[in-house]
């Protein structure tokens, strides 16, 4: 059974992630959306492999809140019977996954990137910022969440049915004490387009300040994503704290991640140690971001970009 999240009448990036990872561990998928299920929605869960989409009704569920969201998976994972309870790491996926398994007293497992065996069902989780992965053996009912990007969406091999089951969840007392009221777009912007970008281009200190990201800022649009900076950035006010990577700010798992003047402590690590594949521009060649990177130039960012920029063209 699967929580997903959709954005704009559509499933978002993370949820269809965490339904092509659900394929892994069974056969028939179920998928839970809470509010109203758009066709497109429902387009997208077929599209995916989900057998069965539960849906619940109550007007009351279209506004988050962590515990009646919990309260209306746990009743849809026992009507399908459903042996594992899965969702996207995403704020509202780990927060609605922890009360939970809260109630069923179960253990949880969080940002989870890889199944190891399904009989008995064993994962493999990020721990420790990233640096260490954990290998754990759940029992029934399992649950978890997915780290983002621990999978491509992929389409499934055969379109599922996505049979439409509607109901009304029966909320406890108190589950509506804490939830959403209102949303406002602030405008320092928020930190969707960095979290779901292929490509990140952060910076660090070594920018020299808030006129030095023109080369970060061109980099990342040439590539076509996002900018990115560590924490001693937005502390100065030299960025807003939307672009932020690290343990207080976004953890991102891009394809690539090019971390410029970023000197790469345990914080900033801890936010981008699931990116695919770390390219390093420091002028210290012993600096943690270097001696952890894949690849890395030795050499001031400042001369390095422009000379990678009019090598694209």
């Amino acid at each position: 059974m699967v929580l997903v999240e959709p954005e704009e009448g559509r499933l978002g990036l993370v949820s269809r992630e965490a339904l092509t990872f659900a394929r892994q561990l069974g056969d028939r998928v179920h998928a839970l959306v809470l509010g109203a299920a758009d066709e497109a929605v429902l387009a997208d869960c077929r599209e995916l492999g989900v057998a069965v989409v539960h849906v619940a009704d109550n007007p009351e569920l279209e506004r988050y809140a962590a515990a009646a969201w919990g309260t209306a998976l746990s009743q849809a994972a026992g009507t399908a019977r459903a042996g594992i309870l899965l969702a996207g790491g995403t704020p509202k996926g780990t927060e609605v996954l922890a009360h939970v398994a809260a109630r069923y007293r179960r253990p949880m497992a969080a940002n989870v990137v890889e199944v190891q065996s399904t009989e008995p069902l064993e994962v493999e989780r990020q721990v420790a910022g990233g640096s260490v992965l954990e290998r754990v053996r759940l029992e029934v009912p399992a649950i978890l969440t997915m780290a983002g990007h621990a999978v491509d969406p992929e389409p499934a091999p055969a379109p599922g049915a996505a049979e439409v089951r509607r109901f009304t969840a029966t909320l406890r007392p108190g589950d509506l004490r804490a939830q959403v009221v209102r949303t406002e777009r602030t405008e320092q912007g928020d930190s969707s387009a960095l979290t779901s970008a292929r490509v990140v281009v952060g910076a660090g200190r070594g920018a020299g300040g808030p006129d030095g990201f023109a080369g970060v800022e061109a980099l990342a649009k040439r590539l076509g994503g996002a900018v990115g900076v560590s924490r001693v950035v937005t502390s100065l006010g030299w960025r807003p704290h939307h672009e932020q990577v690290g343990q207080t700010g976004s953890r991102i798992a891009p394809d690539v991640y090019i971390a410029c003047g970023i000197s790469g402590a345990i914080q900033h690590w801890a936010g981008c140690a699931s990116s695919k594949t770390i390219i390093a521009i420091n002028t210290d060649p012993d600096a943690p971001m270097v001696t952890k990177a894949d690849y890395a130039v030795i050499g001031d960012m400042h001369e390095v970009i422009p000379a990678i920029l009019e090598e694209l063209g």
